[in-house]
């Protein structure tokens, strides 16, 4: 997932942009809205964090610009300005979310997964496949060549996200804060008893493993075929 952080305070860009980064996003820091407007328009970005009061153009201009050009991706506002009017403002010209600052990380970050499932939803088929392995993501059901497999809540999640990022080698530390909401701590091997049990229920039994360890990196999902 790839988000635009629009902010003209250096620390708190480089603060948001990092924290993204850790979370297991693509993040791109913009420091005027000249330059975001810009890369709204001409990039594809699954989600918008935007400030304000920017130096160019301000905040309100941008989200304008945005939803005139038939722009659809969730927008989150960011800004010191608390007054009610200004939270309704924003989300009365399109605005998804409205955060003022000083905020928690945390707090923002519930927020931007919230809306990303929710942008996410209305694009999606409804299906993640790889090879003959499907996951019915309005059901919550995962087969196998036509063979169901039941999986908890957790291994569920984590399934989710080894299909989406399929190819894609994820640490231990973006696996722990998409899946588990933690930071990863090295002396715990919940992950790699997750990753253990799932690979059983998707795995055993067949020729083509698509659940694979990369030593010293991470896990990946991929295709043998």
């Amino acid at each position: 997932m790839k988000i635009l952080v629009i902010e003209d305070e250096p620390k708190t860009g480089t603060y948001l942009k990092q924290g993204l980064l850790e979370a297991g996003f693509v993040a791109d820091l913009v420091s005027n809205g000249l330059d975001g407007l810009h890369f709204a328009l001409t990039e594809a970005y699954d989600l918008v964090i935007l400030d304000v009061m920017l130096p160019g153009i301000d905040g309100w201009q941008i989200l304008q610009g945005i939803r005139r050009a038939g722009k659809d991706m969730p927008v989150l506002f960011l800004s010191a300005r608390d007054a009610v009017d200004d939270r309704v403002k924003g989300l009365e010209l399109g605005a998804d979310d409205y955060l003022v600052k000083p905020f928690a990380f945390a707090e923002l970050l519930a927020r931007v997964r919230t809306l990303l499932r929710r942008g996410g939803k209305v694009r999606e088929s409804g299906f993640l496949r790889a090879a003959d392995l499907e996951l019915d993501l309005r059901r919550r059901r995962v087969t196998r060549s036509g063979r169901r497999i039941d999986l908890t809540a957790k291994e569920f999640a984590l399934l989710e996200l080894l299909l989406r990022r399929q190819g894609e080698v994820l640490p231990r530390s973006l696996i722990a804060s998409q899946v588990w909401y933690m930071n990863f701590d090295s002396d715990t091997n919940v992950i790699e008893v997750a990753i253990k049990r799932l690979r059983l229920k998707v795995d055993e039994g067949f020729d083509d493993k698509l659940i694979r360890t990369v030593r010293g990196m991470g896990y990946v999902l991929e295709s043998g075929e």
